[in-house]
């Protein structure tokens, strides 16, 4: 038993499509404009900027994701380069994102599909956590269908989120080509606004580095791809470079629609963009917006049930994770995603953690980068399948230090400290599965008569499916 090698070129490119364009697009822009001082060139260029960064990254992970072609492929490199404790805590940063992450674009789509019923005052809160709970659950019993399944729905909600792009990004081109002064007037005198300082830039940053985080995700299923040495880099490099195209475009299509202050004054912008643009089909946008978000939450929860899944295998957490069902599919970690992102979608309101996801997901970054680096000196004869420059390492290093560090010495207040606190807390938990971890034969009736409920069979050692380890 393991997980089947079953996505090829196409559906690797549209579930990359469908993990990278989610809600950053949406709600990013806000925080972005506010953090650029208002400054348009500044704000366009830290999009364009941000969107090579994200393709340095992503580069950089594709040599973890082809020389270890597994499912949790950062996982399993932290924990060989970097040892247990650092591989756990990327794990505790990651699955604590996710989380959060699910339930607010399940209640960001349950919203936006019962306010067509309520216009002009807002919406009950107990009918839409119901409609975002069936929604959660209803994901969660598509994604134990087997990837299969999860391609042709992502692949038919990727085309409806570039349908939606481009219409934002031609409305916008068409807006500027036609010369309407009050469409062309919020570009004129840009450069003669304030700059903004340097830990504004690296706010702002965060801000866009959120809405390119679904890069990540083909590094997480490289254990699903068919012949990822080819597919990885290829997609990454094509993929980032339409996403950022249209990044660019869809914010150009902001601005000459609405206001600097319309703009941070919005809680989704593209709710406000539509509403000036197309006033008279407010169940429609809605409805667009639902469909562009269902396959970013079904992403969420795939890709934190094979984090769980490569945590098992290592034996970090426990074996019934690990175990598959007849569809080839972790259904138990699936199914305790769903489980722990119920909790905070019960007693949360929409909350989005933008920042501190991008914080995270940046700390991971640099861990993985400083392994690669490790990797490089220590077994340099490795065979790697695909190989970054070296300078693209260390491009991410600096960049990555200067988004975390530079607010830290910039403006310090007590949000540092809460972010070093949450850190400590994960290597409490550390110590605790650790110690728990000596009394394992306590759980073994525990996961007999899970595996029987769910009715799932042990997956194959990871190590036996990957051809450099069994050439060494």
């Amino acid at each position: 038993m393991q997980l089947l090698r079953a996505l090829g070129f196409f559906h690797v490119n549209m579930l990359f499509f469908s993990a990278t364009l989610g809600t950053g697009i949406f709600i990013s822009p806000k925080g972005v404009l506010k953090y650029s001082a208002m400054n348009i060139p500044v704000f366009l260029s830290i999009w364009v900027g941000c969107g090579l960064l994200s393709m340095m990254n992503a580069l950089c992970l594709a040599e973890i994701a082809t020389t270890y072609p597994m499912s949790g492929a950062s996982y399993y490199f932290l924990k060989r380069t970097l040892g247990t404790s650092v591989a756990f805590l990327s794990l505790w940063i990651k699955l604590f994102a996710h989380f959060l992450a699910i339930s607010a674009q399940c209640l960001l789509i349950a919203s936006s599909l019962i306010q067509s019923f309520y216009s002009g005052c807002p919406a009950p809160e107990l009918p839409t956590k119901c409609l975002a709970m069936a929604l959660l659950w209803s994901f969660g019993i598509l994604a134990v269908r087997g990837i299969n399944t999860v391609a042709w729905f992502n692949t038919i909600s990727g085309l409806v989120k570039l349908s939606v792009l481009c219409l934002i990004s031609l409305t916008g081109i068409v807006l500027l080509v036609n010369g309407k002064k009050e469409n062309v007037s919020r570009f004129e005198n840009a450069l003669d606004a304030e700059l903004p300082n340097v830990s504004q830039i690296a706010d702002a940053i965060l801000q866009v580095y959120y809405s390119y985080l679904g890069s990540s995700f083909l590094i997480i299923i490289a254990g699903e791809i068919k012949r990822p040495i080819e597919t990885i880099p290829k997609t990454l490099i094509c993929g980032l470079s339409i996403v950022t195209v249209l990044y660019l475009l869809s914010n150009i299509s902001y601005l000459a629609v609405l206001t600097s202050q319309e703009i941070i004054s919005s809680d989704s912008v593209v709710v406000t963009w539509m509403s000036k643009v197309f006033p008279s089909i407010q169940w429609i946008i809605s409805l667009l917006i639902s469909a562009y978000l269902l396959d970013t939450t079904f992403c969420g929860i795939v890709s934190a049930s094979r984090l769980f899944y490569s945590a098992s295998q290592e034996g970090q957490i426990p074996s019934i994770y690990s175990m598959l069902n007849d569809h080839y599919s972790p259904v138990v970690a699936s199914t305790q995603i769903v489980i722990l992102s119920s909790v905070p979608l019960i007693f949360s309101s929409i909350i989005y953690l933008v920042k501190y996801v991008s914080l995270g997901a940046s700390c991971i970054n640099l861990l993985e980068m400083i392994g690669l680096l490790k990797l490089r000196y220590q077994n340099p004869d490795l065979p790697r399948p695909y190989k970054v420059w070296l300078p693209l390492i260390f491009g991410s290093i600096a960049s990555t230090l200067f988004i975390v560090f530079a607010p830290v010495i910039q403006s310090p207040n007590i949000e540092h400290v809460y972010q070093v606190m949450f850190l400590f807390c994960g290597l409490l938990c550390y110590w605790l599965q650790a110690k728990l971890n000596g009394h394992s034969v306590c759980f073994d009736t525990i996961t007999c008569y899970c595996q029987l409920l769910f009715n799932v069979s042990p997956s194959e050692d990871p190590e036996n499916l990957i051809p450099s380890l069994n050439h060494d």
